[in-house]
Formats: C-alpha cells, structure tokens, sequence
C-alpha cells in the first residue's frame, strides 16, 4: 500500500490529464459526443449541457493536477473526482450498454481503474 501512497502525485497526475482531455467537449461538443458516444448533439441546448458537462469533467482535471502537487488537497479532490467518475460509470452501465462498444466502453474502464486507486489511497493507513 505505501507503493501508491509514495506514488500518488503520479496517479493523479496521470488521471488529472487524461480527466482534463474532456476540455475537447467544450470547444467541439459534436465530436465529442459523436467519438465518446457515436451521437450527434440535438439542438443548441444540449450543444449547450454538453459543453458545461465537458467544462465540469475538464476542471475535475485540473484539480486532480492541482492536488497531485498540493497533499492537503487530495482527500477533497478524489472525493469529488471519484465522485463523478462514479455518477459516470453506474449511468453507463445502467443505461446505456449500446455506448460500452464506443469511447465511453474505455472510459468506463480508465474511471473504475481511477476511482479503485483513488479508494486504496484514501483507506490506506496514515492518509488524512
């Protein structure tokens, strides 16, 4: 266990980039809709919710990056990241097996590896 602990500011700092990715949302919501889902965006609101969602994802990120580099941070930091990951993980599979085939399938996989190591360091002894 203290493996990951030693090494936490580069999980997190792995993690936070690859979350921070989704910042593509924000300025190409259609592509990033059509590559992590293989839908297109119907309409300027939801053009509009997908970007805010690809803006929430990204600053996930950069909190991950900010807290790899700031041990104070990181309990709050993985709790809310992991959080989401979370939210993101049981909507796909809950709803949407069709979309596993697609980006979200790796994602789903990256998060619950990411979410697995966030847990093992926030229970490991002496953390907090």
């Amino acid at each position: 266990m203290s493996l990951l602990v030693d090494n936490m500011h580069w999980v997190m700092l792995v993690s936070g980039l690859l979350t921070l990715s989704m910042l593509q949302a924000v300025f190409a919501p259609r592509n990033a809709m059509q590559a992590m889902f293989g839908e297109g965006v119907a309409g300027p609101a939801a053009e509009l919710v997908v970007r805010n969602w690809g803006g929430l994802i990204a600053g996930g990120g950069a909190m991950l990056i900010y807290a790899a580099f700031n041990p104070e941070w990181r309990p709050l930091v993985l709790i809310f990241t992991g959080a989401g990951k979370l939210m993101f993980i049981a909507l796909v599979l809950a709803h949407g097996h069709k979309f596993l085939l697609r980006q979200a399938g790796a994602a789903v996989v990256l998060d619950s590896i990411m979410v697995a190591l966030f847990a093992a360091y926030l229970l490991a002894p002496g953390v907090n």
